[in-house]
């Protein structure tokens, strides 16, 4: 007998400029789906320029769940995401929708998939002792120091990996257990759906390129100048938190400050939004099973709309 079918639910995942909103609010004309954002950015009231937020109407016309949800003085983990995505989503699979969740965060898709493993906190005195070992003996001898802690993870990190190296040490000397034991139960945690993954991958990073630096001039004719200048007077902000660390914030900040000309912020803001692009690229390459469509064929919402049909009809 079999077992009956999971719910389902679909991932619209891609890089910045992709034209994911675009596609989502298609999908959104065409079938019974209901949107959660899946943006690190988005999550804060009033930055909606540099956030690139659906305007009011757009809104009104397609709601998006997890969007202006904390103030930017406060902090959003993936812990918290993934916790309000999982309520959303049986909210909307009660009411017999679909949820279909979009954005660009990556390590929000891959907490909501695979959860998150109960990894014990940085310990700084830990952290130097591990750090002047490895001053003392080289950190090639810190990773066969790790191979006999944990062969699994040893296996997969490059001896001269320090950073991940470290990580993985102390968390085998504060829990007593591998982390490669750790992630594979929090691995065990996948939501009760069944899921389509769509990537939306560019052929041509140079196109890509040039939306992105397209998109980020829009931003500044938009008055993300003026926008930052009223969060810094409205909230109690520094540089440190995780809403003025976001792409075009920190740099608009900085030349407000007169610490770079605003020919130069625009150069370097376009330039943090290309590196961006290239590392969630990397995670929906490296770390998801999706499903890869070009991103700047014409046709794209069609292609993704066929293919949902299929998946929905199935």
């Amino acid at each position: 007998m079999n077992s009956p079918r999971l719910p389902p639910a679909i991932l619209l995942m891609g890089p910045t400029a992709s034209g994911k909103t675009a596609v989502a609010m298609a999908l959104a004309d065409r079938f019974p789906v209901e949107l959660i954002s899946v943006d690190s950015a988005q999550v804060f009231r009033d930055m909606d320029i540099g956030t690139a937020k659906p305007d009011r109407q757009t809104l009104a016309r397609y709601p998006h769940r997890l969007i202006d949800l904390i103030s930017p003085e406060e902090s959003y983990s993936a812990a918290r995401f993934r916790a309000d995505a999982l309520a959303a989503m049986q909210e909307i699979t009660a009411a017999g929708r679909v949820p279909l969740l979009v954005g660009g965060t990556m390590l929000y898709f891959r907490s909501l998939l695979q959860g998150l493993a109960e990894l014990p906190q940085a310990d700084a005195a830990l952290r130097s002792e591990i750090d002047a070992e490895a001053a003392r003996l080289g950190w090639p001898a810190m990773h066969a120091r790790l191979a006999v802690l944990d062969p699994a993870t040893a296996a997969r990190l490059h001896p001269g990996d320090s950073q991940r190296l470290q990580r993985a040490l102390e968390i085998c000397i504060l829990s007593g257990r591998p982390m490669s034991e750790l992630l594979a139960e929090s691995q065990q945690q996948q939501p009760p759906y069944t899921f389509l993954s769509l990537g939306l991958l560019p052929a041509e990073r140079a196109v890509l390129h040039a939306r992105i630096a397209r998109r980020f001039d829009e931003m500044l004719l938009a008055g993300l100048d003026d926008e930052v200048r009223r969060l810094r007077r409205k909230y109690t902000l520094s540089l440190n938190l995780p809403s003025m660390r976001c792409v075009g914030y920190r740099q608009m900040w900085e030349a407000q400050d007169g610490l770079m000309s605003m020919p130069e912020m625009r150069d370097r803001g376009i330039y943090a939004t290309r590196q961006l692009a290239k590392r969630q690229i990397t995670w929906i390459g490296n770390s998801f099973s999706s499903e890869a469509y070009d991103c700047l064929a014409p046709d794209l919402a069609t292609q993704i709309a066929q293919r949902v049909e299929r998946f929905l009809n199935g």
